[in-house]
């Protein structure tokens, strides 16, 4: 009878080692795969702190170009517009530029690019003086927020 129940105890003791064995395994495995998701995480920040740092360097061009009469305010404050966008910034952000913002809105009608190209001359000059005189009213709004991006990041 004695033998009985050392028998019963060494296969308890087998079958707990096995499952404490299955057990480390599967622990290693998901410590690994945690890692490895942590690393990923990590990398995904990076890129994604450099794509924030590439558009936030991308708006201080624009506003630095506009301020120095290299591009058209409505082309800037619609690629301003876009850039803030993209960064998702706060609604207080939107409405300390709110120049570049209400610009763009007011010639969003008027077609671009390949649009543009396709466009009869006399259309294109209407759209012009539309836009001359959009840029006109805001003006002086858009280079002094212009200024204002000058040195900022979103």
């Amino acid at each position: 009878m004695s033998l009985f129940p050392t028998w019963l105890l060494i296969v308890a003791a087998l079958i707990i080692f096995i499952l404490a064995a299955v057990a480390g395994f599967y622990l290693r495995k998901l410590s690994v795969a945690q890692k490895a998701q942590a690393q990923q995480l990590a990398e995904l920040e990076r890129a994604a702190a450099d794509q924030r740092q590439r558009v936030n360097d991308s708006i201080q061009i624009i506003a630095r170009t506009l301020l120095d009469d290299g591009v058209g305010l409505t082309e800037a404050s619609i690629r301003i517009r876009v850039l803030l966008d993209a960064l998702q910034v706060e609604q207080g952000i939107r409405d300390e530029f709110v120049a570049f913002y209400q610009i763009a809105e007011k010639t969003s009608h008027i077609p671009i690019l390949n649009d543009w190209k396709k466009l009869p001359r006399k259309k294109q000059f209407q759209y012009e003086i539309e836009m001359a005189k959009i840029e006109e009213e805001y003006k002086d709004f858009a280079l002094d927020a212009a200024r204002r991006i000058l040195g900022r990041s979103f």
